[in-house]
């Protein structure tokens, strides 16, 4: 049976090939972390000091591209992203009343994971379906006029 650390290191031997492979890319660093993020399901400190030590750059350049762009996390995140848009029209037709009900329904706030690893809640400023506000977006999955938490239920159900 492998141990935890023989686990974790088969990882970082994954990314030290990853990087390898695509260091040499005209702009490496978003896709290395990409893929670091898909190995390791999120970036860790640990893992931003791995790349900026393999790719000789400092770590304070991957912590600052990390924190940048919202596609990264350096939580843990749930299997499923649940994204709110919190766009003008989504705001004004309701996401801040959308974001209660499924926070309570998850029994999450913004930002975090559910209990059992299943859902992360996430904001984001548009995702193109003005018409269906208030929207949320499960992978490419979008639903819109959410007006209920039984409707809420019905959808996260699709999930499990």
């Amino acid at each position: 049976m492998a141990s935890i650390a023989q686990d974790k290191n088969r990882l970082y031997d994954r990314l030290a090939e990853a990087i390898e492979e695509k260091k040499d890319l005209r702009n490496p660093l978003i896709e290395i972390l990409r893929i670091a993020q898909e190995i390791f399901g999120y970036l860790p400190i640990e893992v931003q000091e791995f790349v900026a030590e393999k790719m000789n750059i400092p770590a304070s350049k991957i912590y600052g591209v990390v924190t940048f762009y919202n596609f990264f996390s350096m939580q843990p995140r749930g299997k499923y992203t649940l994204n709110v848009c919190t766009g003008t029209a989504c705001f004004v037709k309701g996401a801040p009343r959308l974001i209660q009900m499924i926070s309570e329904e998850l029994g999450v706030t913004m930002g975090e994971t559910t209990e059992d690893g299943r859902f992360t809640l996430s904001a984001v400023r548009c995702v193109g379906a003005c018409s269906l506000a208030p929207v949320f977006v499960i992978g490419e999955d979008t639903f819109g006029r959410i007006d209920n938490k039984d409707k809420i239920k019905e959808i996260l159900k699709r999930y499990e």
